[in-house]
């Protein structure tokens, strides 16, 4: 059974920083390139961030380019999110995803003062 669990969200200050972590079993993970979305109150899933299989391609979205940094540990099964220069329109659900499309149930990440 695949599973991942996300894990590190909370409140934060605007500027302030997160790192999520995503854990993954019952699929290859080594295999997989994976994916981070976020879902904003009342908005749809918005694709925050990919990294291929290896992790050596990254691409992000534009609202998070060069404030946000993914990356993976093989090793461990794990994906992480780097987020970095926080700011309230960052608030939302955040969740892992693999090339299958299976996501875990998210982390909630609060940017406010």
């Amino acid at each position: 059974e695949v599973q991942l669990v996300e894990s590190g969200g909370g409140l934060v200050q605007p500027g302030g920083s997160l790192r999520l972590s995503c854990a993954a079993s019952g699929f290859s993970f080594s295999s997989s390139g994976m994916t981070w979305v976020r879902q904003a109150p009342g908005k749809g899933l918005e694709w925050v961030s990919y990294i291929n299989s290896d992790g050596s391609v990254t691409t992000y979205a534009s609202p998070v380019k060069d404030r946000f940094t993914v990356s993976r540990d093989n090793a461990k099964n794990t994906l992480y999110l780097q987020m970095n220069s926080l700011k309230p329109e960052d608030t939302g659900v955040y969740h892992c995803a693999n090339a299958l499309g299976i996501r875990g149930q998210g982390t909630q990440v609060t940017v406010s003062s």
